[in-house]
């Protein structure tokens, strides 16, 4: 059972993991560095925890204590109980949802062995092979991204993910922390439930899913790619869909290493789309279809 612990004061030492959560230049550094992780809120906290992440704290304002008790009874972390005042003096924002948990980080696997993970979980093979079980939905299609740096979109497109069947996701090397607290919210949580991994060269890091026997789609607005609803759908069975930074999408470098340019067809002048919403269509259109 986590003591219950009442903190008056915003110095506290035993608060650090929270302070200054607005200044995103020093939590992006701090955080992978330290291996911990805010989530905030009800929903993602428990979802952390039911996803294996271990909790290190909890920060309650004194309203959602009897909501978190579940939580705080099972599991062996402090809590400190605060006032919604202490709270934002500490973090530097106000705690709309009023709880917050600090969490432990997992070390990241290889994109090779996310890769082979992604195809044990469609591929049960031989009785006994492996102990993961084949998923409901057919085919191995995983994501890529390049240069996301915006962490709303990056939380939204993991969330499209979760929810239409993505069994992977390879990040570059300069994509922006899938843990980080915004990314984690607007996700709802969805960067617990789709594993991911970070390439540590690009583009040569594609020479791995390649070799892993996937087909590179790279989603682009040029004219010259093939429209997402020609393209055959057998292509999609075993597929990298690959998307690009907000901005200036994928890179030169990237568009060479893809197996397959793919477009989603435009009207009414506009030529291309939020790199999340891009991402929940193509996601939503390669999905696996039933015979």
């Amino acid at each position: 059972m986590a003591d219950l612990i009442t903190v008056e004061d915003p110095d506290d030492p035993r608060l650090r993991d929270y302070t200054g959560l607005t200044d995103v230049e020093l939590r992006r550094k701090r955080e992978p560095a330290e291996g911990l992780f805010i989530a905030e809120g009800e929903k993602v906290i428990r979802r952390a925890r039911d996803a294996g992440y271990e909790m290190r704290s909890m920060l309650l304002s004194a309203k959602w204590v009897d909501v978190m008790r579940d939580v705080i009874d099972e599991l062996p972390a402090p809590v400190y109980a605060v006032s919604p005042e202490l709270a934002e003096r500490v973090t530097g924002y106000h705690v709309h949802r009023g709880a917050l948990a600090s969490m432990q980080r997992k070390p990241l696997p290889a994109a090779a062995e996310l890769l082979q993970a992604a195809r044990r979980t469609v591929d049960p093979g031989p009785a006994g092979d492996h102990p993961l079980e084949p998923s409901d939905d057919a085919g191995q299609r995983v994501a890529v991204f390049e240069g996301f740096v915006d962490h709303a979109n990056l939380g939204a497109a993991f969330r499209s993910a979760a929810a239409l069947g993505i069994k992977a996701i390879l990040l570059s090397p300069d994509c922006a922390d899938p843990l980080y607290r915004r990314a984690i919210k607007v996700s709802m949580g969805a960067v617990f439930s789709v594993p991911y991994a970070r390439f540590d060269a690009w583009p040569a890091g594609l020479d791995v899913v390649r070799d892993a026997g996937y087909d590179i789609l790279a989603m682009t607005p040029d004219e010259k790619a093939t429209p997402l609803d020609e393209l055959n759908p057998a292509r999609f069975e075993k597929s990298a869909i690959m998307l690009g930074s907000e901005g200036h999408g994928l890179s030169t470098y990237a568009l060479r290493a893809a197996d397959e340019w793919v477009r989603i067809p435009m009207s009414a002048g506009i030529d291309s789309l939020n790199v999340a919403a891009a991402s929940a269509v193509a996601f939503y259109a390669t999905r696996p279809r039933l015979a």
